[in-house]
């Protein structure tokens, strides 16, 4: 059994020695030698006996030599102290509490130290499963909420898996190579810091970095979070499914696609993070800033060009019917001549594409909507201002103010600068054209995009009301935050503030509703007892006008914001159908010259495809440019002759 002394340490201070079964005592605390005590083995007794005793001055032992103690440096003794402290914690966490062994992790009292490979494999494995899990929960939800096709849950691993063998992140060399990266990069002066805490174990780098966060950031560069809403994007396009990538970024900035409360429910899967991973699942999996539109798509086509995943094109036929119920137009009239005329061109902007600066896919499909309802309504300038009044004064005054703009159009339809000479010709007279059906299903149309331009805003549901707002905050813009401890009168204070706005809104609620009421009724009898005097042919003739004039305006306001120029109505028009491509024109910047007519419907389906006004007209005018490119190429085959040595199967 050993033995214990009480004696002081000349090197720690310490009062506890243990007996170190070697015949010497060591210090308890830094393990330094006794150098004036030792033990002989011997009852004392039998060594001072007179008679027998085994000692004389004649026979003295030999001591071999003991070097002494070298003192350690206050430094050195603070970190050893510090080591002790923790493992004494640790032992008090984990003591004994009189029940007994439970599992085998309670036959050990001390923690197992852990190697280089545990620290990569484990932040690695963690990463990879959690990111899975964020990809399984989202095409769950857009199965499950959004009544997408279950299709895609199928689509989603072998896509995942692929992804993860083309960036070879589950290599055995990965983490040596990560390392040996972030060694070369560095240039110039190195300065170590030193490592304190529960860091001191981590690896590091040759300069001083700690290999924990090496690793995590590679991941998130090689795979970032970003991937699992491109990866939900994909396999909808894979399944042909009419989603958008504005429909992710919006359900994802709801709160309805899980992505960035997403690692609450990961670490309920997974567990805490363990010892070898000390990272925390919120700065793992929770994402700092949403991803553009634009960055969506084009990540969606990166990763499928590097699994070597051939696309499709996207769904036009279900995304052009639902751009047209969103308009509020006939789908039944539209849809099948925009289907014939996208069969006919095939344009290749309608295939996802991995370059960030090419046009969206969505504006080529609405581009062949614009020219198809352009075709179908002759809408090539005029009809507007029938709409606005069909006094020949707003006529003149539209010309009178774009003449300062220099463009007008000519009889062939296209648009370029002219003259004053040329403005002083006859126009046609504006009420004959409403003796047309064809003018009659333009005004109808033009009238609906006009009544439904101020309704076409995307709202989020978080912005209904504060309630909403509020739920909205705590679900996920602070998710997995909760006070320190409870506080009762806090929550009573939020909740009497609560009730004291809610009362509020009721009170103005009911006020509104009082004065609304006292309004009508003072106006209808106001107007029912002078309205058949005041209401006289004259005024309702100069209202008119006003009015007209107020959203020609206000039109021009608008079309000078998004850097267009108005153009007026055609004069001398030879050819009723013909079809008018714009120009644009460069002063300093790009200035776009149309009609009243085609800016009418080309702000409002660049509304509904949340696109700028401009980036939809340069997407109609490329499309345009190859309908005009594929007609001249069928117009050159027809016209040549075939040679007469052909065959007759060739000549057929």
């Amino acid at each position: 059994m050993t033995e214990k002394i009480q004696r002081c340490c000349e090197v720690c201070g310490n009062l506890s020695f243990d007996d170190g079964g070697d015949g010497f005592f060591y210090c308890t605390r830094c393990g330094s030698q006794a150098v004036d005590i030792m033990d002989t083995g011997v009852d004392d007794d039998d060594l001072f006996n007179v008679d027998g005793g085994m000692y004389s001055t004649s026979q003295r032992r030999q001591y071999c030599q003991v070097s002494q103690p070298v003192p350690i440096s206050q430094v050195q003794l603070s970190q050893h102290l510090e080591t002790l402290k923790t493992f004494d914690d640790y032992d008090e966490r984990n003591g004994d509490d009189g029940v007994g062994p439970a599992v085998p992790s309670d036959f050990g009292s001390s923690q197992i130290s852990l190697t280089y490979t545990d620290y990569y494999s484990e932040i690695r494995l963690r990463y990879v499963m959690g990111l899975q899990a964020m990809i399984q929960m989202q095409c769950k939800t857009l199965v499950e909420k959004f009544n997408v096709s279950p299709l895609i849950v199928g689509l989603a691993g072998p896509i995942w898996l692929r992804l993860l063998a083309h960036e070879n992140v589950l290599s055995d060399e990965w983490a040596d190579d990560v390392i040996h990266e972030s060694e070369s990069q560095t240039q110039g002066e190195i300065e170590l810091s030193q490592p304190t805490g529960s860091q001191k174990t981590e690896p590091r780098n040759l300069n001083g970095k700690r290999a924990v966060t090496i690793w995590h950031k590679s991941l998130r560069n090689l795979i970032p979070l970003p991937c699992s809403l491109a990866i939900s994007f994909l396999v909808c396009h894979v399944a042909r499914e009419a989603i958008l990538p504005t429909d992710i970024l919006k359900w994802t900035l709801e709160g309805n696609l899980p992505y960035f409360a997403a690692f609450l429910e990961i670490e309920k899967q997974l567990g805490p993070p363990s010892r070898s991973c000390p990272i925390s699942t919120s700065r793992m999996f929770r994402p700092i800033r949403t991803v553009t539109l634009q960055k969506l798509e084009s990540l969606a086509a990166s990763i499928a060009r590097k699994i070597g995943l051939e696309l499709p094109s996207v769904n036009f036929h279900a995304i052009a019917a639902r751009y047209l119920k969103n308009l509020s137009l006939p789908v039944e009239k539209i849809l099948p001549q925009a289907c014939q005329v996208y069969e006919w061109s095939m344009p290749p902007e309608l295939y996802l594409s991995d370059n960030d600066s090419r046009l969206p896919s969505r504006v080529c499909v609405m581009s062949i909507l614009i020219v198809t309802m352009r075709i179908l309504y002759d809408l090539n300038g005029g009809k507007w201002e029938l709409i606005s009044s069909c006094s020949n004064n707003l006529v003149s005054a539209v010309e009178n103010g774009a003449a300062e703009c220099g463009f007008s159009c000519n009889a062939r339809g296209a648009v370029a600068e002219e003259d004053s000479a040329s403005r002083d010709s006859d126009h046609h007279d504006s009420s004959s054209a409403l003796s047309k059906k064809s003018d009659s299903d333009a005004l109808k149309l033009l009238k609906i995009l006009e009544e439904k331009y101020s309704e076409l805003s995307d709202s989020y549901d978080f912005s209904k009301d504060l309630q909403s707002y509020l739920l909205y905050c705590k679900n996920v813009v602070f998710a997995g935050l909760e006070p320190a401890y409870d506080d009762h009168e806090e929550e009573k204070l939020i909740e009497d503030f609560w009730n004291f706005y809610q009362s509020r809104k009721v009170d103005k609620a009911s006020e509104d509703g009082k004065t609304d009421s006292h309004t009508c009724n003072h106006f209808h009898h106001s107007g029912s007892r002078h309205g058949s005097r005041s209401t006289t042919k004259e005024n309702e003739n100069f209202r008119d006008d006003d009015d007209s004039n107020a959203a020609l305006r206000q039109l021009k306001a608008d079309m000078k914001e998004n850097r267009f120029v108005y153009i007026p109505p055609r004069k001398n028009v030879k050819k009723i159908d013909g079809y008018i491509r714009y120009a644009r024109k460069k002063d300093g910047a790009y200035l776009y010259a149309v009609h009243a007519d085609y800016y009418i419907l080309l702000r409002s389906c660049a509304k509904v495809a949340q696109v700028d006004v401009r980036t939809m007209h340069v997407g109609v005018l490329a499309f345009e440019k190859r309908l005009e490119m594929l007609e001249r190429r069928i117009g050159f085959c027809l016209c040549k002759r075939i040679p007469d040595d052909f065959c007759e199967f060739c000549r057929d």
